[in-house]
């Protein structure tokens, strides 16, 4: 896999780190399992997490293009929006956010806090557009617009999940097998949540570029039904591997499991607060509550099932912002 022909710009310092939760492991009682986190939240950028890793490829597609503004797509309370904000701020161009009104929550700290708090600060374009729009048609339709200035826009959707934005979580499959490496260890099930399938996908197809087995990674999908969930992952991932110039997968190696989702996307449930409580009480470390917080209760779930043994990877793709939307779920 060479990454290297692909337009890169580097927007934090790698490898973020890897760390066990053995405070968890003590209160979970675990006795066959080691619970390990990645800290892809720790990057200092725009309050960090996951969504850097695909923007230093979109990003970096965009600059070789010769483009001046970022177009993207998002929830009201995108952590990919927030975090496309900053990057483009960081590297001199302008961003324009497409946000819907995905998640039926009109309180106050939803609507105001949060993400969107942080996206004015880095000085976005926020447009608002109601439950049921097509985002990504406004984004191109914007685009033309943009155009007819004498400006030139680059325009992903959701996550920031293509092909492109995917080599991110690729590159970050060949930075755990080093680390794997250097600890002496092998993680029998690496976890994700899958919201836009990017960071899934891209994990797969670096793990199968590299001769790896893909089905270590589990995700828990936060957004669609498992089966559209798996059809997309697959489908990307395979898009991925073909921008990389490699074999596709087979049928069985996308693995999503279905059971933290709950009412539905950043619909909270009872089990993602205890998991992101535990979290913070146990180790003093922040997730957020429509991703990570949702996934991370699955990696609880399983552990306790026993479904879970060896050492697993938790892969924190933080979103911390967040938390600060959903105070009043929090308070109940």
């Amino acid at each position: 896999m060479n990454l290297d022909t692909f337009p890169r710009i580097r927007l934090f310092d790698a490898p973020t780190p890897i760390q066990r939760l053995e405070r968890i492991e003590a209160a979970l009682g675990l006795k066959g399992a080691r619970l390990f986190a990645k800290r892809d939240d720790l990057m200092g950028l725009g309050g960090g997490g996951n969504k850097l890793r695909k923007l230093e490829f979109l990003l970096g597609a965009a600059i070789a293009q010769g483009c001046d503004t970022f177009v993207t797509t998002g929830a009201r309370q995108s952590n990919h929006a927030r975090l496309s904000a900053a990057a483009a701020a960081r590297m001199g161009l302008a961003a324009e956010l497409m946000l819907t009104d995905t998640v039926p929550r009109e309180d106050e700290a939803y609507r105001h806090n949060g993400n969107q708090l942080l996206d004015a600060l880095f000085g976005a374009t926020v447009h608002h557009l109601p439950s049921g729009s097509n985002a990504l048609a406004a984004a191109r339709a914007r685009a033309k617009e943009l155009q007819a200035e004498g400006r030139k826009a680059y325009v992903v959707g959701a996550g920031g999940s293509s092909p492109v934005g995917a080599l991110g979580y690729a590159a970050c499959a060949d930075e755990i097998r080093a680390q794997e490496a250097e600890l002496g260890l092998r993680f029998e099930t690496i976890i994700v949540a899958n919201g836009s399938h990017g960071t899934h996908a891209g994990l797969v197809a670096g793990l199968a570029a590299a001769g790896d087995d893909p089905r270590r990674v589990l995700s828990f999908t936060v957004l669609a039904e498992v089966e559209e969930a798996r059809n997309h992952t697959r489908a990307l991932a395979n898009d991925t591997l073909a921008a990389l110039a490699c074999d596709p997968l087979v049928d069985d190696d996308i693995r999503i499991d279905g059971s933290q989702r709950g009412e539905a996307y950043g619909i909270p449930t009872e089990a993602m607060l205890a998991a992101v409580r535990l979290m913070a009480r146990a180790e003093g470390l922040l997730i957020d509550p429509v991703y990570s917080g949702k996934a991370f209760a699955g990696v609880l779930a399983g552990l306790a099932e026993g479904r879970f043994t060896g050492d697993v990877l938790f892969v924190m793709t933080g979103g911390t912002p967040g938390l600060y939307a959903y105070q009043p779920a929090f308070a109940a």
